[in-house]
């Protein structure tokens, strides 16, 4: 009974990390300049994976991602009641201006203001965690609350904290990632220019011409990020030839990814792109734009990781296929390569181009792609 229970902890816990988590990301992605943190975040959970690295630690900042929910939940159930004191005093205050109801209510609300200041700040000071709310430890309280090298000690806590953020990191590989990814989306921008300003035959050649190159980019852009943020490292973002050799030894796990990544998760966010949302609710479709695009990053990254794990096995001579299974292994590679990916890549570009006209972006949708860059409905940076 008590494993029972100490695995249904931890599954609640983890759970409501990844809650926190997904509302943190898109608090984020709704703030101008700060969304490629974002899409920082996302490419480090990738890369995270494509270098090796297990599953269960693939998402970096979880466990703070908690302790930060936790806390602001905390604090807007302790500030329930306050906030229902003081909406009393201003109805008393109404009803009978300066009654003695009125000013008792208001000293209330101040007095119990304070004590759940003082309460959270001693509960965050000792950890944050659930049994630090619970109970107050009344008499370590009395016997550090009132020390200066308490809260020194917690203001150092705090800056530890907010240091394994690593958030200028994230912030860094998010910018290097989106401005790398752009470089690749040429043919985005010369289809947004055509399609605004073409008025002749030659910008209609010029359309399809780019409309084909662009598919074949999407083809290996996905995989070229992760191959990026893996390595941390911008010619990793060049490196063709090494993903095209990766694709060899894992094509249907190459395929179940990019069926993910391009077409089951971004491809139902279109309709959230239809009309612009209220800037005061702004942060919740970012929600689903992150809630979506997570796992297909996160399918990506597995992806690779088991291209290159086969790959390795193939070279130093682990693995060999055999006479059927290489066989099966020839007719996958040609199978997924000229019939599925293509079949993919098209679903997505169709998607892509019906979008224009009913993207809230219009023909700006060719380059703002959240299946590709930062996932958020409408790109404010």
């Amino acid at each position: 009974m008590r494993r029972f229970f100490a695995i249904i902890r931890k599954a609640s816990w983890t759970l409501f990390c990844l809650a926190s988590l997904a509302l943190i990301l898109a608090f984020v992605t709704a703030l101008p300049l700060f969304q490629v943190i974002t899409l920082g975040y996302l490419l480090a959970v990738a890369g995270h994976l494509a270098s090796g690295g297990k599953l269960k630690d693939a998402l970096p900042n979880l466990e703070a991602a908690g302790v930060i929910g936790f806390g602001f939940l905390t604090l807007a159930l302790a500030s329930a009641p306050t906030r229902l004191l003081a909406h009393w005093e201003s109805v008393a205050a109404v009803i009978d201006p300066g009654s003695p109801d009125a000013m008792r209510l208001r000293y209330g609300a101040i007095a119990l203001s304070a004590f759940l200041t003082v309460y959270l700040g001693w509960a965050w000071a000792r950890g944050g965690r659930l049994k630090h709310y619970l109970w107050p430890q009344p008499k370590r309280f009395f016997r550090e609350a009132w020390r200066p090298s308490t809260w020194s000690r917690f203001a150092d806590q705090v800056w530890d904290f907010v240091k394994q953020l690593r958030i200028p990191s994230l912030f860094w590989m998010g910018l290097r990632g989106a401005l790398l990814t752009l470089v690749w989306l040429i043919p985005a921008f010369v289809i947004m220019g055509v399609t605004r300003d073409g008025d002749n035959a030659a910008d209609g050649v010029i359309g399809v011409l780019a409309l084909l190159l662009l598919s074949f980019v999407l083809l290996y852009l996905p995989m070229l990020q992760t191959n990026f943020a893996a390595q941390n490292n911008w010619r990793a973002m060049f490196q063709w030839r090494q993903i095209r050799k990766d694709f060899r030894y894992a094509p249907w796990s190459w395929a179940a990814a990019m069926l993910i990544g391009l077409v089951l998760m971004p491809i139902p966010l279109y309709l959230l792109k239809i009309e612009a949302t209220p800037q005061e609710i702004t942060w919740l479709p970012c929600l689903l734009f992150v809630a979506f695009m997570l796992p297909a990053r996160i399918a990506e990254g597995l992806a690779l990781r088991r291209c290159r794990r086969q790959r390795e096995l193939a070279e130093t001579g682990e693995w060999s296929p055999g006479v059927w299974g290489g066989r099966w292994w020839f007719f996958s590679r040609w199978t997924v390569r000229l019939v599925v990916m293509p079949a993919i890549v098209a679903a997505y570009v169709l998607v892509l181009s019906v979008s224009q006209y009913t993207s809230w972006d219009g023909v700006e949708t060719w380059v703002r792609q959240h299946a590709l860059l930062v996932p958020v409905p409408f790109v404010s940076v």
